[in-house]
């Protein structure tokens, strides 16, 4: 989800025949429905290879460009091109102090990159509950949990629906902590305050994989206010380099962390119709509602509330208490619907316990939705068709 950092079987994937394995009439069907497509077109391709005839293919004029672009587009100051949203939270948390021993607070419930890049910087992530509707970090237990080692909070829009970041402003403030927002899943969602996720000056990251809602393959975009914090982040994206780009005065620590030409063309592309793909896919969303409401106990995204709205990523249910959710997965597969586990909880994995000494039972809310939770199949050009077939795979799965 971040970056190349997606989750397996997040990539999107080619129709391929499907093996009929029930009566014709069952719902079985010749063509799977791929959980995710990337939607792109002759504009897409016209960008691409202009920046290949132009011969700039790096560090040329695209990324200034697209930068530009995308800040206007979420209200902010400055933005800085990335190799992946991965990278993008890698440099946002080392823009604002976190190093060697300190903590980042943050969700269990959100793609590992989020946790993985405190690690990167030798802090510890520390986990907190999420609230069980909008599944994002729960601002209470996330006060609860904070520690005189506690140098930043970075919550995760999950799935697209705004964090509430009012209240870890409230919270960071009192503590004197930094914040910076995993925006990778979180393009054209907006606070009920009206202010665009990015657009509020704390240090967001983007990402670009090629389910997201705005693509370029791999990549990713860190949105902030601070101008300075901008030109520490270009350099570091490009090896340390001085902002003058001399060849030999590497004056800091860098990475290779930079985005082509090639594809912040792509991305420019694509801004140019992101309201039409936002669009589409809260069409798709508000399609799966009428489709699926009536699945007794099958439980769907939380509506926008309070003024919140969501930029949808993916449409993500939780299964009926008891379901046997691999058996589900198994029984939609059979009958051309893809689907997969979104997500684990991090705490739980393999590296998690093994570093940290995490166990089960720690953070209650997390793990039962982690255990219940499947991606359906979701993108701009899902059709009605679609959405009817993965609600009838569905209703045979769970026998309803």
């Amino acid at each position: 989800m971040r970056g190349s950092d997606a989750p397996p079987g997040a990539e999107p994937v080619a129709r391929s025949p499907a093996r009929r394995t029930s009566a014709p009439g069952d719902g079985a069907t010749d063509a799977a429905i791929p959980l995710a497509k990337p939607l792109l077109g002759q504009a897409e391709e016209r960008a691409v290879v202009g920046v290949l005839r132009s011969g700039r293919l790096s560090l040329g004029p695209r990324v200034a460009q697209f930068e530009r672009m995308f800040a206007a587009r979420v209200g902010a100051r400055h933005a800085s091109a990335v190799a992946s949203g991965t990278a993008g939270l890698h440099l946002a948390l080392r823009a604002v102090g976190v190093g060697d021993g300190d903590e980042v607070l943050t969700s269990p419930f959100s793609f590992v990159a989020s946790a993985n890049a405190a690690i990167y910087e030798r802090a510890r992530p520390v986990f907190a509950d999420i609230d069980p509707v909008t599944l994002n970090l729960d601002p209470r237990a996330a006060a609860a949990a904070v520690s005189a080692r506690t140098k930043a909070l970075l919550p995760v829009h999950i799935f697209g629906y705004p964090a509430d970041l009012p209240a870890f402003e409230q919270l960071a403030q009192r503590h004197r902590l930094a914040i910076v927002e995993d925006a990778c899943e979180a393009l054209g969602a907006v606070h009920a305050d009206g202010v665009a996720v990015g657009g509020r000056g704390h240090p967001a990251a983007f990402g670009f994989y090629a389910n997201k809602q705005l693509t370029t393959g791999e990549g990713g975009m860190i949105v902030m206010a601070d101008g300075a914090l901008k030109e520490r982040i270009d350099s570091e994206r490009n090896q340390g380099r001085a902002p003058d780009m001399g060849w030999l005065d590497h004056d800091r620590l860098g990475f290779n962390y930079r985005l082509t030409d090639i594809a912040c063309a792509l991305g420019i592309a694509q801004l140019a119709r992101l309201e039409q793909m936002l669009a589409a896919r809260a069409r798709v969303a508000a399609r799966y509602r009428e489709a699926l409401g009536e699945i007794e106990e099958l439980q769907l995204p939380c509506a926008d509330a309070g003024g919140n709205r969501r930029g949808w990523f993916v449409f993500v249910v939780q299964l009926p208490e008891g379901a046997d959710r691999a058996e589900v997965i198994r029984a939609l597969a059979e009958r051309g619907v893809q689907s997969k586990p979104y997500l684990p909880a991090i705490h739980l994995m393999s590296f998690y316990r093994e570093r940290f000494g995490h166990r089960s039972g720690e953070f209650p809310v997390c793990e039962d939705v982690a255990a219940r939770s499947l991606a359906l199949p979701f993108f701009p050009e899902l059709s009605e068709a679609q959405i009817a077939r993965v609600a009838g795979a569905m209703r045979a799965a769970l026998g309803r």
